[in-house]
């Protein structure tokens, strides 16, 4: 009965939170009216869906595979025509930024920059030929500059932001590029005090290409991994690979499939990055004897213009890698049947609510049996699923950590990196059994903590689509690594 109050209420919780994240992104949209509120209601079309699923599913009821699709096609539907309202909006209407009206009523001709800027102190890393020509580019139609600080190897202006941080950032690099070409690097953030500043920074700030230690690296690791993929082939099958070298082909089709999510996760980045002209590092991949790998570290070695290029990039490896891994594992529970390869306990399916939730889907009654016979795809797709989803924890520089700093911002991003890594911690001392919270706790600590270096321009938020979509990203994470308790697995009937 206990069991049962708490899995109500952890179902409450959850629907708490997403009614409050809903709440708070339509209030966010509800300003720029239409504009705001259809991409809000494009989020919202994205994740009921599965927040039907998954709360019904909770609760004990099952819906079929035909309500489940024609779920699923209306939710696109609805997207689409919404989108389309969107663009057509967007073509048919000009906005004219309210900021921008309020600046050209108060401003006074008499105002310029140059007679309110002040510089602190009097040594300043740019020349101060150069430090004069910067200083021209602002005006009082763009930023309106009153202070000049040094600032590493560039300074920093403090002032008054006269437009929409796009259309400003984009006039103001143009005219910085006119006067020096590629020489200095233009930065819209928001200060400490919270408020817009400028930004100049030398070219020679920009990130540094790999080095040749580095890809040497890359490579040591690229092969290591390689190796931990076939020994955990081969553990899944049956034998040590260290101890069974000749039995190493048996283990290469299993290895593949794992390389396929790997490689997709990749590919994934890869596209996307090259779309928006942005540089990755060789990938740096993560070689485990549990699963074969974690996934990859990518760095970035070019700056990024905007939170939504951050958006794009880091959303795209999970999303892809994620689909394949999610194709592999419904094709593996299809062909699954009693002359399948792999013997587990039907108990393996509590361990991830998405999982179970698939598996009841395409299994039924089966998994009642104490011990289920599964197609080889089935275990490879859910390794997937979990490497996806580690990825997408909200800490640092991995996927999840970038996606909540494109939408949220870095003071949102640091929050959730202490938060992840809080848990993870006390989930290493709860379950220490399993060496991967500790492993990833590690890994986050020493290596991925640290956010992303700012973009280009800072301020500029990514729409509520990709917000929806982050969003939905995340909860799949959620639903892949959170186990069913024992009770609610024997409601929903998972498990002998």
């Amino acid at each position: 009965m206990v069991n049962i109050s708490s899995e109500i209420a952890a179902v409450a919780v959850i629907f708490l939170v997403a009614g409050a994240i809903l709440t708070w992104s339509f209030y966010r949209a509800k300003p720029y009216g239409q504009l705001g509120i259809l991409p809000w209601l494009q989020s919202l079309a994205l994740i009921a869906p599965w927040l039907i699923f998954f709360g019904l599913f909770a609760a004990g009821i099952e819906l079929n595979l035909a309500v489940i699709l024609f779920l699923l096609v209306a939710s696109t539907i609805i997207y689409i025509y919404l989108g389309n309202r969107l663009r057509l909006l967007k073509t048919n209407q000009i906005i004219e930024p309210k900021v921008n009206l309020a600046v050209s009523q108060s401003v006074t001709p008499l105002e310029t920059p140059a007679a309110v800027t002040v510089i602190v102190p009097d040594v300043m890393p740019i020349s101060e030929q150069d430090l004069k020509v910067i200083q021209s580019i602002f005006g009082i139609d763009t930023f309106f500059a009153t202070e000049t600080i040094s600032f590493q190897e560039g300074a920093i202006f403090k002032g008054n932001l006269r437009g929409e941080p796009d259309i400003v950032h984009s006039r103001l690099t143009q005219k910085l590029s006119n006067h020096f070409g590629d020489k200095y690097r233009l930065f819209l953030v928001e200060g400490t005090e919270e408020k817009p500043v400028v930004i100049i920074l030398p070219k020679t700030n920009d990130p540094s290409p790999a080095t040749l230690a580095q890809k040497n690296l890359s490579l040591v690791l690229l092969v290591a991994t390689i190796v931990t993929s076939l020994e955990a082939a081969g553990i899944l099958l049956g034998f040590d690979l260290f101890s069974n070298w000749q039995r190493y082909r048996e283990a290469i089709p299993l290895s593949l499939g794992l390389w396929s999510v790997l490689i997709a996760h990749e590919i994934g980045h890869l596209i996307i990055a090259k779309r928006h002209n942005v540089r990755l590092s060789l990938p740096y991949f993560l070689p485990t004897w549990q699963i074969g790998s974690f996934g990859a570290i990518t760095r970035f070695e070019s700056l990024l213009p905007n939170r939504s290029v951050l958006f794009d990039i880091a959303f795209a490896g999970p999303a892809l890698g994620g689909l394949v891994s999610l194709i592999l594992l419904i094709v593996g529970l299809t062909l699954s049947n009693s002359a399948s390869l792999f013997q587990i306990p039907s108990t393996f399916f509590q361990s991830s609510i998405l999982v179970s939730f698939l598996a009841r889907i395409v299994l039924g009654d089966e998994l009642q049996n104490a011990v289920i016979s599964v197609h080889p795809l089935t275990v490879i797709g859910w390794l997937g699923l979990v490497i996806t989803a580690l990825n997408l924890l909200p800490a640092g520089q991995l996927d999840g950590g970038r996606i909540v700093q494109a939408i949220y911002g870095r003071k949102i991003a640091r929050r959730t990196t202490v938060a992840t890594l809080v848990i993870l911690g006390i989930i290493s001392l709860v379950n220490s059994s399993n060496p991967i919270p500790l492993y990833w706790t590690i890994l986050v600590a020493f290596l991925q903590r640290e956010l992303e270096r700012p973009s280009l321009n800072e301020l500029t938020e990514p729409d509520d689509t990709r917000a929806g979509w982050g969003l939905l990203l995340l909860f799949l994470m959620l639903a892949t690594l959170i186990p069913l308790s024992p009770s609610l697995a024997g409601r929903l009937g998972i498990g002998g």
